[in-house]
């Protein structure tokens, strides 16, 4: 099992609080659950092509329930054709790798928010500061990592807006957060509609896009077609990658048509084996958003 390359999508920047690899390459998870929060510890068993999971917090059933879903026991490759030889290697590279499927759209939807139109710097730095000050301590075992629960949708929609603001977080962003958790009840019914339906729910949102609920489905609903049009880097990595030359959306989605349905499937298998396009030029700089006074 490909338990960092399945993960990794799920953390928020180096320092996210709800979520901690341990030094025996155990996950750490502090999830906000239907059924309240929870630690979830993942342990690979290579020896066994095994997962061991334990659960500490009154979500525990419900995350120990989700935990194959959430490895991408419910994703199937078998109609994927690799077109391009580099596609073709990566997936040789990551065979054990699955698209997850968490079942968390509010968990998945709200940090993508943040990371709208901004750096990856700046986006992660703010949402670390908005979990530690309205979510919750993880449960259990997790405490004594220093585990962090982010905030189920109560606590999301009451963060005031001057917290949002000193997070760097706009209004624009901010208010699309809000009516997100206003609506979550609504939004994590996606969970059981088909793909397409699901991404048009989000969408309905306003502050929510193709992007966003891209991002969303490939968390939270294990879709493997959901590619991140609309992205500063994807497009250009993977034309690159794959034609030699940087393009943008309408190229990236002429290119992909052969792989329809298992698109973001080559977004992915492409990150993990590092294909992207050579970095030129000054990075974008993060930007200050300071309370009205």
């Amino acid at each position: 099992m490909a338990l960092a390359a399945v993960l990794t999508v799920f953390r928020r920047g180096s320092g996210d609080p709800g979520v901690d690899v341990a030094a025996d390459g155990s996950w750490w998870l502090g999830l906000p659950t239907p059924a309240g929060p929870v630690t979830l510890r993942l342990q690979a068993r290579p020896a066994s092509a095994e997962v061991e999971a334990n659960a500490w917090g009154e979500g525990g059933a419900w995350a120990l329930e989700q935990v194959p879903a959430l490895l991408g026991a419910q994703d199937d490759d078998s109609g994927f054709v690799a077109h391009h030889p580099v596609v073709a290697e990566a997936r040789r590279r990551f065979a054990g790798w699955r698209v997850p499927r968490s079942g968390l759209v509010l968990h998945a939807l709200v940090p993508a928010i943040i990371e709208q139109k901004v750096t990856g710097h700046e986006a992660f730095g703010g949402y670390r500061r908005l979990v530690r000050r309205y979510g919750s301590p993880a449960p259990g075992a997790g405490a004594e990592r220093g585990l962090w629960v982010p905030p189920d949708p109560a606590n999301w929609a009451r963060v005031p807006s001057w917290e949002w603001l000193r997070a760097g977080v706009d209004p624009a962003r901010s208010r699309a957060a809000v009516r997100a958790a206003g609506q979550a009840g609504r939004l994590e019914e996606a969970t059981s509609l088909p793909a397409e339906q699901a991404r048009q729910r989000m969408q309905a949102l306003p502050g929510v896009g193709v992007w966003t609920s891209a991002e969303v489905a490939q968390r939270a609903l294990g879709d493997p077609d959901a590619v991140s049009f609309g992205d500063y880097h994807v497009a250009k990595d993977i034309t690159y990658t794959l034609l030699g030359e940087a393009h943008g959306d309408d190229v990236l989605a002429e290119l992909l048509e052969p792989y329809a349905g298992h698109r973001f499937r080559v977004q992915r298998l492409l990150e993990l084996v590092g294909a992207r396009r050579p970095r030129r030029g000054p990075r974008l700089p993060p930007r200050r958003h300071l309370p009205i006074r």
